[in-house]
């Protein structure tokens, strides 16, 4: 689907705190948004079937089939994707689908991945939280819902020191990010709008020249001068760095707490609403994951170090895989009290539309995006407490 997007707004944003307090503050003043992107379904977890649904979970941990036979679930061969990686890698989440088998597709960002779960080419992705917001506010909230958390940070700005010493140097340069509409760009959209930078969302010219381009072509791109650096997720940052690249800002440093969602679980209304018992279990094997990621640190580098071999054809060196790996927070709280704010960053960035019918500094209504009923049962029957939703759980 062609994008839909809005005119680049130009106004400094001061800092992530501010923007996430005027998010939030706003939330409640938009009842239609315009993104870029494709369209989903929609629906929540049925509650009668919570007998039903606990009687599958044991029938899918001890092997039996659950109620369907095959779940299509997609991801990105990038570290920011650990928990996926590793529970594929280390078969945590087929122990808990026992006999329903589950297929793969492998994206570079997430506009695509959300154009797969639409058309239902996937049933339930890991993806970055700019796309999951696209994808539930063009459908008016009837798509995808966000189920679970998996990971926070990985994502940095790194650039040439030759053409760059600070941030000031930005200004006539060119920066790739991996995707239009993917969460680094409008990560980077919204920093430069925030400095004072005019670039025109849509083709990416102006102060600054963004450049989107594929995770696995950005080093050759740099390596070759057709880029000046790049705002990326793991590893791909990391390996700018040991072609010369500097850092010269990780995202962590413009949160409050050095925390913000990098990394979603989503599922299709309609899927969740058709195999709940399947949805649980893929989030079982995904805190189990968590868990094993925590407790096995350098088996679980390894692992995802081969799952992107698998995909890439060539593992990560130590020198690039060691601190981008070091960088990442594995976590199932899917850290909703962020999401409002990227929501504000497309806004800014303008990659969000806002229909005439808004007022002044409406923001996007993102109520209903959450529904964390089965992580938190998941999480309660481990004897752990439940995760918020930052009231963004209710429509």
């Amino acid at each position: 689907m062609a994008p839909n997007l809005a005119p680049s707004h130009t106004h400094a944003r001061p800092n992530a705190g501010r923007i996430r307090r005027s998010a939030v503050a706003a939330a409640a003043g938009l009842t239609a948004v315009t993104l870029l992107s494709a369209c989903s379904y929609g629906s929540k977890a049925d509650d009668k079937k919570a007998g039903a649904d606990s009687a599958a979970s044991s029938a899918g941990a001890s092997g039996a089939k659950l109620s369907t036979d095959t779940v299509k679930i997609g991801y990105f061969a990038n570290l920011t994707h650990g928990t996926a990686l590793v529970g594929l890698q280390e078969g945590l989440f087929q122990k808990e689908l026992g006999a329903t088998q589950i297929k793969t597709q492998v994206f570079n960002a997430g506009p695509s991945e959300i154009e797969a779960l639409n058309a239902g080419s996937i049933d339930i992705g890991w993806i970055g939280p700019s796309p999951a917001i696209n994808g539930y506010t063009k459908s008016d909230g009837q798509s995808l819902k966000i189920i679970g958390g998996s990971a926070s940070g990985g994502v940095k700005l790194v650039v040439n020191p030759d053409k760059i010493s600070s941030l000031d140097d930005l200004k006539g340069k060119k920066i790739a990010t991996p995707q239009l509409g993917n969460t680094q760009d409008v990560a980077l959209l919204n920093y430069l709008a925030g400095k004072g930078f005019k670039v025109d969302a849509a083709s990416g010219a102006g102060d600054v020249s963004v450049v989107r381009t594929d995770n696995k072509v950005t080093p050759d791109a740099y390596r070759q001068g057709s880029i000046d650096g790049a705002w990326v997720p793991e590893p791909t940052a990391s390996k700018l760095v040991t072609l010369g690249a500097k850092v010269l800002l990780n995202e962590k440093d413009v949160w409050p707490d050095k925390k913000f969602v990098i990394t979603n679980i989503i599922v299709s209304q309609k899927f969740l609403k058709e195999h709940p018992d399947v949805v649980e279990a893929v989030l079982r094997g995904s805190v189990n994951t968590n868990a094993f990621i925590k407790a096995n640190p350098d088996k679980a580098k390894a692992d995802a170090n081969e799952a992107i071999k698998k995909e890439a054809g060539n593992a990560l060196e130590p020198a690039i895989l060691d601190p981008a790996w070091a960088d990442i927070d594995f976590l199932d709280d899917p850290l909703a009290n962020t999401l409002q704010a990227e929501a504000d960053h497309a806004v800014t960035a303008g990659l969000l539309k806002l229909p005439k019918s808004s007022s002044a500094g409406a923001g996007a209504n993102l109520n209903g995006i959450y529904d964390l009923t089965l992580l938190n049962k998941v999480l309660a029957a481990k004897g752990q407490g439940p995760v918020a939703d930052a009231g963004l759980g209710a429509k």
